[in-house]
């Protein structure tokens, strides 16, 4: 699903895009910001973007920050799901930017 963001054909609210990335809100948040972060290459998860791709991986967390700043966000959390049991449901590697409440420890 999240290729054919990449591609355009599927829409979805973008609110930043680089050479590498694109960022959108979740079509369900979970907090009053709540912004996908992903790599226009496809990658499975976190680690297997990590292993291929550091330069990629800095890219994503680097305009996950980008995405907090210009949401005016204090504090966030960046959230990677790996695996079913952690919650992934989308086998392309994405980072959650969630803020705008309090968000308490330990999650779920």
């Amino acid at each position: 699903m999240f290729c054919k963001i990449v591609a355009g054909t599927i829409p979805a609210t973008i609110v930043r895009q680089t050479d590498t990335t694109v960022a959108f809100r979740d079509i369900n948040p979970q907090a009053p910001t709540h912004v996908l972060i992903i790599p226009k290459a496809h990658y499975e998860n976190a680690a297997a973007l990590a292993a291929a791709d550091p330069a990629l991986t800095a890219d994503v967390i680097r305009e996950a920050q980008a995405v907090a700043d210009e949401e005016k966000l204090d504090s966030h959390r960046l959230v990677f799901n790996t695996g079913s049991g952690a919650g992934q449901t989308v086998w392309h590697v994405h980072g959650h930017v969630l803020g705008g409440r309090g968000l308490d420890w330990p999650p779920g």
